[in-house]
């Protein structure tokens, strides 16, 4: 009788792939970056995790695949109809980020507020210049575009710094550390009131383009935009005529339409832009925390016969 198969498209440190064997001991399981490893077991693997675009054309002819793993938080690059439709379960990688991607958005804040990113172009042609620095970020409002576990922990740390902390979700449930919860459909109303705005929302049909020149307007001259969400997220011609305009007072960016972003693209050149490489989630502990805190409890219930509950993906809503 075939052993059931499960397929990780990732490299695991032993004490990880270890793990992962003790759970499935009867299984098959095939583990490794390399696509030569893995390729040719696309085509009846029961499990899959780490999501590549070269699978699409496999696990369509797969009829064992039930459930997939993706290893990443946004799931807006897979191929959500054709999964729907054969009922495939799929579970994301969100909450593994939350501590790094924070750090990021943090970093970004106060880079831009005192001028880090500006002396560092100062000592790099040995300027001694005091480059006009006033800013403070304590006491100021970050409205923070989609409280997601990456939302919550930038608010617990917003805290620290004394700032009064808004937040936007879709469903505008309380939550810890956020002074005020507004739904999507009030994200306008506090824009004015916000010194830093950080978007970390996932790219759906509802959210394409829900930053554009009408939001940008209606920021103060002296915010700071922050997006390390999803580049689709906002209208990048837009962000970079506010930009330019002086609409606002500039933005840290993790995230674009078109990745990498061209060379031609006037964000490179902007002093009031930190532009970082879709970096923001990479952590040292990434595999250990999708592995341990996603994948194994969910794997278990799955042997057990129950539905994967940890960020199982909601194909209507798009995460």
């Amino acid at each position: 009788m075939q052993k059931r198969k499960l397929v990780i498209t990732h490299n695991l440190d032993e004490c990880l792939t270890q793990k992962i064997k003790e759970t499935v001991t009867e299984w098959d399981v095939v583990i490794g970056k390399d696509r030569t490893i893995w390729q040719n077991h696309l085509k009846d693997a029961e499990i899959i995790a780490g999501w590549k675009k070269e699978m699409e054309e496999s696990i369509e002819i797969n009829s064992n695949l039930r459930w997939l793993q993706s290893w990443s938080a946004g799931v807006d690059d897979l191929p959500l109809e054709k999964l729907a439709e054969r009922k495939i379960l799929l579970t994301s990688a969100n909450g593994v980020h939350a501590y790094p991607i924070s750090e990021t958005i943090l970093a970004l804040m106060l880079a831009l507020t005192r001028k880090i990113h500006t002396y560092i172009k100062n000592q790099q042609s040995k300027t001694w210049h005091h480059s006009g620095l006033k800013l403070e970020m304590h006491q100021k409002t970050v409205g923070i575009i989609g409280v997601g576990a990456i939302g919550k922990e930038t608010a617990k740390i917003a805290k620290a710094f004394g700032m009064t902390v808004l937040g936007v979700r879709r469903s505008g449930r309380p939550e810890e550390f956020v002074d005020e919860m507004f739904t999507t459909d009030h994200l306008n109303s506090i824009l004015p009131k916000c010194d830093y705005v950080v978007v970390t929302l996932p790219l759906t049909k509802d959210t394409r383009h829900l930053f554009g020149k009408e939001q940008f307007v209606l920021m103060k001259p002296s915010a700071f935009f922050i997006n390390i969400g999803r580049g689709e997220v906002v209208n990048e011609a837009e962000l970079i005529q506010a930009l330019q305009d002086g609409q606002i007072a500039g933005a840290g960016l993790d995230v674009f339409e078109t990745e990498p972003l061209g060379e031609n693209s006037p964000l490179w050149d902007m002093e009031n832009v930190i532009i970082t490489p879709h970096t923001a989630g990479s952590t040292e502990h990434y595999n250990k925390r999708v592995i341990e805190d996603i994948f194994i409890p969910n794997l278990k219930n799955y042997l057990e016969g129950k539905t994967p509950t940890i960020n199982l993906v909601d194909y209507e809503k798009g995460y």
